[in-house]
């Protein structure tokens, strides 16, 4: 779908951006979708307080 670049440009809509659509009595509603991931939100929180080889080797074993 090719937005025009007037609409983008006074949208802040840049390249890569992710837009979730809806119908709407006929229209279509395009929005940007939420940017965060959750994933990454929490990504590198947990502290194992070791290595995570060293955990890893430890709840596995060899």
């Amino acid at each position: 779908m090719t937005i025009p670049k007037a609409l983008r440009t006074k949208l802040g809509i840049r390249p890569g951006a992710v837009l979730d659509f809806e119908a709407d009595r006929g229209r279509l509603i395009a929005r940007k979708a939420d940017a965060s991931n959750p994933v990454d939100d929490v990504w590198g929180t947990l502290d194992l307080g070791e290595p995570v080889d060293d955990f890893i080797e430890r709840i596995r074993g060899r």
